[in-house]
């Protein structure tokens, strides 16, 4: 017997099915969609600049148009017809969920299944995933993705003791997450002194009796060349941190910023996790010139590299890093880690093993530097609050940390 294909613009998609009769999608729900092969479709009815600037990206981004919304008004633009009817979902966002909420509307009159994004690329830009990279009895690690930004962080939760390192700015998803799991916050952690996001840590520190560490080469913007003006403890290479069953090594690891350390976790099995903030990246690794001196830091990114983290830390190890540039480095569970043997293996910056030839190599693959990277600089280190929405427009975009060829 013949088996017969579904009818065009009717999906076989158990996630795509679930939605049928919605007119609009969340956050949440877009990422669910972008997490399996799909035959989605994007339309994002923003202007050309600010689709140029930011646009959705996932793990398995539908195809994508960007088409401004007031065309779908103009009988003689021919919008509708570069809407795909073959797509099994139209999605349509814009900033803030209203003007996508009419196209939508009148796709829908017009024969499409179409959705509206809830709260468009301000929900997108705000919304986080969660993926368990590891959950035994006696201990578990979890990763926080914010997928619209490519930033990472982690907690480690052991013995009813919680640890966070490079929480991000949106800090009551840690507090949940450590409730649910019955644990009490005892220590945060940032890598460095971020660029291309808010950390949370201040924020944490004030809100629970956790202590925040950095390191103090980063406790001084590299710009303004002022100390920062909120409290933290200092970080040196070689401290250790008990929390619950994790011992945590401190490895100052300078070149992306003088200041960045790694974190090596090792767990009461004996595992090895390796927590690499914006040091070295599943694919590239951290370029050095944010702080404005990238011909001085570039010979420090290899000397860490190849000097410090290939000596110091087994090959067992498992790397977390705290940025990607493309969503397809996950796993097929949407997280982001690898051994640290495969990482040497494969990722293509780290061939360029001589010494002259990797500084080369980086200082000729610098992307451009965003202007607001030196003011959210001045946020991390205290010199600066900015209120919400101007926290939100600094943080608008992917992040541009790694070398270019990673994107």
């Amino acid at each position: 017997m013949a088996v017969l294909s579904p009818p065009v613009g009717v999906s076989e998609d158990p996630i795509l099915n679930a939605l049928k009769g919605q007119d609009s999608i969340t956050a949440h729900e877009l990422y669910q969609i972008m997490s399996r092969p799909n035959n989605a479709f994007i339309l994002d009815v923003r202007q050309p600049e600010e689709f140029e600037a930011w646009r959705i990206e996932g793990r398995y981004t539908p195809e994508t148009v960007n088409i401004p919304y007031f065309q779908f008004f103009d009988e003689d633009s021919g919008a509708l017809e570069r809407v795909p009817r073959s797509a099994d979902l139209v999605i349509v966002v814009c900033a803030q969920g209203a003007a996508s909420d009419l196209v939508a509307s009148l796709l829908d009159d017009e024969g499409y299944r179409a959705v509206n994004l809830t709260d468009g690329m301000e929900a997108w830009g705000d919304y986080y995933a969660r993926h368990p990279i590891v959950e035994t009895e006696s201990y578990s690690i979890y990763q926080i993705d914010r997928p619209a930004r490519g930033c990472l962080s982690h907690v480690l939760i052991s013995e009813g003791e919680a640890a966070i390192i490079d929480p991000l700015r949106h800090t009551d998803q840690y507090l949940e997450l450590i409730g649910e799991k019955g644990a009490e916050l005892r220590l945060l952690l940032d890598t460095h002194a971020h660029a291309d996001h808010i950390s949370g840590g201040f924020h944490l520190q004030e809100q629970t009796a956790a202590p925040y560490y950095l390191h103090p080469y980063d406790g001084i913007h590299p710009f303004d060349m002022l100390p920062a003006r909120k409290p933290y403890h200092m970080l040196d290479d070689g401290m250790t941190f008990r929390v619950g069953g994790f011992t945590i090594e401190v490895i100052h690891t300078p070149g992306h910023t003088l200041g960045q350390v790694n974190f090596l976790a090792t767990a009461s099995d004996g595992s090895q996790y390796l927590f690499t903030g914006d040091n070295i990246f599943i694919e590239s690794f951290g370029r050095p010139d944010l702080g404005g001196q990238g011909e001085r830091w570039a010979p420090l990114v290899y000397e860490t590299i190849f000097e410090i983290i290939k000596q110091r830390v087994p090959d067992e190890a498992l790397l977390l890093p705290g940025h990607y540039a493309r969503a397809d480095e996950a796993n097929e569970d949407g997280s982001f880690a690898r051994p640290l043997a495969a990482v040497w293996r494969e990722n293509k910056g780290l061939q360029h093993a001589d010494r002259e030839a990797f500084i080369q190599y980086v200082l000729s693959h610098l992307p451009f530097m965003p202007e607001q990277y030196i003011e959210i600089k001045r946020v991390n280190a205290g010199l600066s609050e900015p209120d919400e929405e101007a926290a939100s427009t600094l943080e608008l975009g992917k992040n541009i940390c790694a070398l270019s060829d990673a994107y």
